[in-house]
């Protein structure tokens, strides 16, 4: 993946991390007021931010194809501990939060990022260009790894319910990390070319405009700041976890509401940084970024949570439902349908996010 990363770390980046773990340290073990825990919140989704921030610094300084491994790994630390943690103080209540938090990341990416970047995209430039081949080896992946970790559980037999049993779930973790790895090495080494951003006029751009790689010495500050800022993620999602639970469920919402919170808030800095590829014609970029964050979310989320899942009570509801399933398959076709042609008009990016907009309806009011 090619970033616009600045080697120095930003001054918030530096102090939200301290802030929030100060925080922490003072409110470990409290009941908290409504006022504390909303700063709390605030400091947390900071957090986030920051530990996405170095890990890019990191990435910048190490290159390819270390450097996307970093920030993957950084980002699903993020998301398996949100995941964790909440399953843990729960129980059984959230058995099926893993699904719902790998699923939303899924539509997040596939229909919301990608929608959003081929509208932007092809509204400045009248048609967003991409390479077909590499786009396409990604997506591919992704809706492999969603139907055997999300669709497959759902019509099993070994296991009551929708969920594998202990060899299945072993199978799909182990599926899972290894077609991860080959989409890396595909994109970082053997086909790198194929996921190269292309001009409007299909120029294939081998050097992408970037800051200076940071130095040993910011990239090392970097990367104490990402330890600090992930442990601050961890600390305060457990304190603020019985809020958010008590006000879904006081608002009347479903408990998967739960899940899309969580990934929102994980893919919001790289929905940040896709929009801005797409404005600057660098909508492969984009699209690397959605579908790299979908591909990573299942592949090393599904894994941890599995290995997790053996020291925690309760089962592992994987499987998805009638009216997900639909919405899966159709992100799936259309896609594809998107993804061939290898170019994309306002349309295709339409359809994308009116997928995302009813997997929403269907969150709060199934």
């Amino acid at each position: 993946m090619i970033r616009l990363v600045r080697a120095p770390a930003a001054h918030w980046s530096t102090t939200v991390p301290v802030l929030a773990v100060v925080l922490l340290v003072l409110a470990w073990g409290r009941d908290l007021p409504g006022p504390v825990v909303t700063l709390l919140a605030c400091f947390l989704a900071g957090a986030v931010l920051a530990a996405v921030h170095h890990a890019e610094v990191v990435a910048h300084r190490v290159g390819e194809p270390f450097g996307s491994l970093v920030l993957a790994v950084a980002v699903t630390i993020i998301e398996v501990a949100l995941i964790v943690t909440l399953m843990a103080d729960s129980g059984d209540k959230n058995s099926s939060l893993a699904r719902d938090t790998v699923f939303a990341a899924v539509m997040i990416t596939c229909n919301g990022i990608v929608g959003l970047s081929l509208l932007v995209g092809s509204l400045k430039r009248k048609v967003a260009v991409f390479n077909a081949e590499g786009t396409g080896a990604a997506f591919a992946t992704v809706a492999t790894l969603a139907g055997l970790s999300l669709a497959l559980p759902t019509f099993t037999t070994s296991a009551a319910g929708p969920e594998f049993s202990p060899a299945q779930l072993v199978f799909a973790a182990f599926a899972a990390v290894v077609l991860y790895g080959l989409f890396v090495m595909t994109q970082t080494w053997r086909h790198r070319d194929y996921f190269l951003p292309m001009t409007t006029q299909g120029r294939v751009i081998d050097v992408e405009e970037h800051a200076d790689p940071p130095t040993q010495r910011v990239a090392l500050v970097s990367l104490g700041l990402l330890a600090v800022s992930l442990v601050a993620v961890v600390g305060l999602a457990k304190g603020v976890s019985p809020t958010i639970e008590s006000g879904v469920e006081a608002a009347g919402l479903p408990a998967s509401v739960v899940g899309v919170v969580i990934a929102l808030l994980v893919l919001l800095p790289e929905s940040i940084a896709a929009v801005r590829a797409a404005r600057r014609d660098r909508v492969q970029t984009s699209l690397n970024l959605a579908l790299g964050s979908a591909m990573a979310s299942i592949g090393l989320t599904i894994p941890a949570v599995a290995l997790a899942s053996v020291w925690m009570e309760g089962p592992l509801l994987l499987g998805l439902g009638a009216s997900h399933m639909v919405l899966l398959a159709l992100t799936v076709a259309v896609g594809t349908l998107t993804i061939v042609p290898g170019r994309a008009t306002p349309l295709q990016g339409g359809v994308h996010l009116a997928l995302l907009a009813a997997y929403l309806v269907l969150a709060v009011s199934p």
